[in-house]
Formats: structure tokens, C-alpha cells, sequence
């Protein structure tokens, strides 16, 4: 069928941060994939898209590239037929599901993106995996919104199976400030002031060094320089909620601190076996010795309650619409330790030092009004070096903590990963009821292993959770 896309309005131009993910060194695509309990109806989905995405501005309109550089939203009509794609395959002939579907998504990731139409296309597979009875793989450019607005678009187009008049339900991440925390900042605002400017600063400074000089070491991680073609895998593995929240609770932190210290006992763990293969003597380093930093994606929306989310494309709304995401340069503790707790002690230490710091809305600020000063063809290579010296991307969505149906079929599951730019490896955590779900998106030139790394990172988890019992154990003891 003829594709009808023609412009119907005024063109809008790109936010800052969604320019950046347009150009070809930050080029950045989305993969979500949505693993559903019974078999997929095409008209049905079809059906949802038109009377929900299709009100979003961004997922109707194509991205146009001026004479001065500058990418504008061009709105177009849509025929959402065009953008639903089920592929004629014969599945009686797959041998193995789940292989299947990991080579067709990392060959999506892989695959540019026409950009002579809206920038988001959404497969359906009608074929039976170990953890699904069919799936549905979308894949949206980055400059139509960050995780946390991909989210909302999914939250909006599901309900309940409980109650299928009703919004899903999911964790709020606004912290709530007790009594002692408000008399604390009554009686000692300004000494926390000048924590949180001396913090900045210091941050900032080194942000300053990355940006002249200072890059990680050279590791098994560390992405190879300059504009190459990269093949991206694309895989995920599920854990346990529950174990994660075991740990949080016995620890006292938060999900994602016990997500960041699973993530340095797992890149410790890979990293040690590596090193240990590696024959040439000279080439073997110690992993105290490693300087490895990963860029932690933070949501600057203040307030992210689910009526908020679900209304976020809604005019007006609390929660802002498009990339308001900043980010934190954290260190990672690559160590070989003997206590497997000490890495989320470590994690939830760094992290509690980033919470002080303004770095991440300084980075958004900076980035957002340099652009709008300098242009993306001077900015392009500034934020393109930071993360050519810096190892890895991990960030955390929350998702549903009841089971939901999208357009009417039941979920089982959700991933996504963020794929493109100049880092090897790229981790995203997204939760989804009782299961969390870790999605790796690698490069395959420089990580030929990824389903290695991932073993490590689940097996890191499981260690960090017996030790977590010995020590309850050990308290009831004494």
C-alpha cells in the first residue's frame, strides 16, 4: 500500500538534547520488546496505536535537517498500517525461539532508521518463546523521548488485568521529606548549601579532566575510538524482584543501589576471567588498578506518580514530555572482595555523594543552552569525547508492579535497550511485577561474549543475597 505522509502543519524544532541524539556519532535508537501471555492481534494493536500514539505530536510528524543544521519536527499524516510490521515468517522452522528473537531484535537495532517517516515502528511475532506466547518489538529513534516518557507512553496504553477500567499502578520515586530531614534543613541549610556547591564543583572538575585527558582503562569493556560500523547484540536475562528488595531491605538502601553494586560485582567478575584468560603476561592487569566509570542516566522530573505518567502526553501535564534526563559520571568499584556485600556498600556510598551534587541538571542546563549558543556541530564532539572516555551507560526504569494488558493482550514481560553511540556496553534494569529485567545491548567487536556478562551479573546477585542471609542468619545468633 502507498504510504501517505504529507505535511499538514508548521514545522517545530528539535529539543537540544533530542538534536544531539539525531546526529551521526550520538545517533541512539530505542528496542523495546513486550513479551504478552496469548496470541497478538495486528487490528487490535493497530487499533490502540491510531487513538493513542498517534495524538502524540512526536510520533506523528518526521524529523526534516535544515540548510543551517538545525532538525525541525515536520508534522505528517499517518497511516499507522505503514508503521505496524508483521513480518512473513514460517515459525514452524525455527528451531530455537528465543535465539530468534534476539537475532531479529539486535538486527532491528542494527538496521538505520527511514527517516522520511516518523521515527518509531513496532513489530508483532506471533511465535512462542520460553517466557512469551508472542511478542511485540518496537523500535522508536531517542530524539521522540527518553525511558521515562517511553514509559508513560506504555502505561497509557495499558490497564489492568484486574480491573480493565484502570491505569496500572507503579512505584513512586518522589522522596518524601520527613520531619527530622525538614528541621535538619531548617537548622543547617547552609551548611547543606555549600556541600552541595563544594560537591558540583569537585565534580565538575573532573568532568573537566575527563573531557581534556582522562580516560578509563583500557579493558575488555572499553568501546574501540572512532566512527566505526558497529554491530549491536541486543540480549536480557530476568531476575527476582523480591531477591533485589531482600537485599535493599537487610542492607537499608534503595533498588537501585543494590542495581549498581550487582552491576560492579558482575563487571568484577567477568573482568577477573578476562584478565585470567589472557596469555601475554604483560597485557594481565590488576583489577585494583582499573579506573572504570559509567555514565548513570538520572529522570530530573521531579515527581513521577503514576496519574502523572500516564497523562504525561497530555497538554499541561506535571510530568514533562521528550529527553529531561541528565546524567552522573560513577565510578565503579572493580575489585576482587572477599565480602560480595562491600560492592553495594560501595554503590550505594558513591551514589549517596551524587544525590548531593547537582552534576546531573548542571550537565542537562550546560548541554541544553550550549547548544542553543554554539550549535551541535561544536557540541557534537564534546559530549561524543565524554563518552568515548567513559566505559558504559546504566540507567533503571520502573515499570508495573501488577500485571497489566497492552491493548488488550496480557504482559508477561518488558525490556528495553538503548542502542548507539560511542560505548560498548550499554545496561538497563527495567521491572516489571515481581521480575526485574537485565537488558544488555553490547558491541559484538569489542564484547564477542555478552551472555558471559550477563551470567556474571545474575550470578553476582545470587552471591550478594546468600551473603545477605548469612549475615540475618548470623544476627539471629548472636
Amino acid at each position: 500500500m502507498a504510504r501517505n505522509e504529507q505535511e499538514t502543519a508548521p514545522t517545530e524544532p528539535l529539543s537540544p538534547v533530542s538534536q544531539l541524539f539525531a546526529t551521526p556519532s550520538l545517533y541512539c535508537v530505542i528496542v523495546l520488546t513486550l513479551g504478552l501471555q496469548t496470541r497478538c492481534n495486528p487490528t487490535a494493536i493497530v487499533e490502540g496505536i491510531t487513538k493513542t500514539w498517534i495524538n502524540l505530536p512526536r510520533f506523528s510528524s518526521k524529523v526534516v535537517m535544515k540548510k543551517n543544521g538545525k532538525a525541525f519536527w515536520i508534522p505528517v499524516s499517518v497511516r499507522v498500517e505503514d508503521h505496524v510490521i508483521v513480518p512473513d515468517i514460517d515459525y514452524s522452522n525455527i528451531e530455537n525461539p528465543d535465539q530468534f528473537i534476539e537475532d531479529y531484535t539486535s538486527n532491528l537495532a542494527n538496521t538505520p532508521m527511514d527517516i522520511s517517516k516518523p521515527l518509531w515502528e513496532f513489530h508483532i511475532l506471533n511465535i512462542k518463546t520460553s517466557d512469551a506466547e508472542s511478542l511485540c518489538i518496537g523500535k522508536l529513534h531517542h530524539s521522540l523521548g527518553d525511558g521515562m516518557s517511553l514509559m508513560s507512553l506504555l502505561l497509557a496504553s495499558s490497564r489492568k488485568i484486574s480491573d480493565p477500567e484502570a491505569l496500572p499502578t507503579t512505584a513512586s520515586t518522589k522522596q518524601d521529606v520527613d520531619s527530622n530531614r525538614r528541621s535538619w534543613w531548617l537548622v543547617g541549610w547552609f551548611w547543606l548549601m555549600i556541600r552541595i556547591i563544594f560537591t558540583t564543583l569537585i565534580e565538575m572538575f573532573k568532568c573537566f579532566l575527563t573531557l581534556l585527558f582522562l580516560r578509563d582503562t583500557k579493558t575488555p569493556l572499553f568501546g574501540k575510538p572512532g566512527d566505526r560500523i558497529r554491530s549491536t547484540k541486543v540480549i536480557h536475562r530476568m531476575i527476582s524482584l523480591d531477591d533485589v528488595k531482600l537485599v535493599k531491605n537487610t542492607m537499608n538502601m534503595k533498588v537501585n543501589d543494590v542495581l549498581l553494586g550487582m552491576t560492579q560485582a558482575g563487571l568484577s567478575r567477568y573482568l577477573s576471567k578476562k584478565f585470567d584468560e589472557d596469555m601475554v603476561v604483560e597485557k594481565k592487569i590488576s583489577l585494583d588498578k582499573i579506573r572504570l566509570r559509567g555514565t548513570v542516566v538520572v529522570n530530573l522530573r521531579p515527581d513521577t506518580k503514576i496519574e502523572d505518567l500516564a497523562n504525561m502526553m497530555a497538554k499541561g501535564s506535571k510530568c514533562r514530555w521528550g529527553n529531561f534526563v541528565g546524567f552522573v559520571m560513577f565510578p565503579l568499584w572493580i575489585r576482587s572482595e572477599d565480602d560480595p556485600l562491600e560492592y553495594i556498600r560501595r554503590a550505594k556510598a558513591t551514589m549517596d555523594m551524587k544525590k548531593i551534587s547537582m552534576e546531573s541538571l548542571f550537565y542537562y542546563g550546560l548541554i541544553k543552552f550550549a547548544l542553543i549558543i554554539f550549535g551541535k556541530k561544536i557540541i557534537e564532539p564534546i559530549v561524543k569525547r565524554l563518552f568515548d572516555h567513559t566505559t558504559l551507560t546504566f540507567s533503571n526504569v520502573i515499570g508495573p508492579d501488577e500485571e497489566v494488558s497492552f491493548f488488550g493482550h496480557p504482559m508477561s514481560y518488558v525490556t528495553a535497550s538503548a542502542t548507539g553511540g560511542p560505548q560498548a556496553l550499554i545496561i538497563h534494569f527495567v521491572s516489571y511485577v515481581n521480575k526485574i529485567i537485565i537488558n544488555l545491548a553490547v558491541d559484538t567487536t569489542v564484547i564477542p561474549d555478552p551472555h558471559l556478562l550477563c551470567d556474571d551479573l545474575v550470578e553476582s546477585l545470587d552471591i550478594i543475597k546468600l551473603a545477605v542471609l548469612e549475615k540475618g542468619v548470623h544476627k539471629m545468633e548472636v
